[in-house]
């Protein structure tokens, strides 16, 4: 999948958070936005994910070699940040099947191994608003990662994630992304040092 930023510039009532971005993320590469807290990477990325208008420029995104509506490309993309909200009344079990019944898992792997993979079993029968905040990132990632779509977004995947949880990153990244558009929004190299293209949101203000 190809998604190509022309002139993307975001404003808050008078103060322009960043202008005239242009740029094209193609599958498969990996390439990390990086910036200050508040420089506005969490706002860029949710504009790549078509979750977020931008205040002028346009996003488009050709899938297959096809020229893709915006409207259309949320079953190509899986998208996890900190502030995502997770139906914390499901047990884990019960929201993997959910999630899973919109989106395909990836080849070769099962809501059980998710599970395994994921590090809960002990506890995949109870509520996730139960669930620690390290433990609730684990599962906001997995369903992300184990999502067969050809574009990842990541917005500071290793927050609230001790460094047991860090290694599970890394392991999930290394083995599950290949051939995948990868765009991680951070300041943090354990998160991006996979990335061989950067993006300083500082370059455009």
């Amino acid at each position: 999948m190809k998604i190509s930023l022309n002139n993307i510039s975001r404003r808050f009532q008078r103060h322009w958070i960043f202008k005239d971005i242009s740029y094209s993320f193609d599958s498969p590469g990996r390439y990390a936005l990086l910036g200050a807290n508040g420089s506005g990477k969490s706002t860029l990325l949710r504009i790549i994910a078509g979750m977020q208008a931008s205040s002028k420029g346009k996003v488009t995104y050709m899938a297959e070699g096809k020229d893709t509506p915006a409207a259309a490309v949320f079953p190509h993309i899986s998208f996890c940040a900190p502030g995502q909200e997770i139906v914390e009344e499901l047990m884990l079990r019960e929201f993997l099947e959910f999630h899973f019944g919109f989106k395909k898992l990836l080849p070769g792997l099962t809501i059980e191994e998710v599970i395994r993979l994921i590090g809960l079993a002990n506890v995949a029968d109870k509520p996730i608003g139960e669930y620690s905040s390290g433990m609730k990132q684990r599962v906001k990632l997995a369903q992300a990662i184990f999502s067969d779509t050809p574009v990842l977004l990541l917005d500071e995947p290793c927050t609230n994630l001790d460094q047991q949880g860090v290694e599970q990153y890394t392991s999930w990244i290394e083995q599950y992304t290949n051939n995948r558009l990868v765009i991680v929004a951070s300041n943090d190299v354990r998160e991006y040092y996979f990335c061989k293209d950067t993006i300083s949101i500082e370059d455009y203000k």
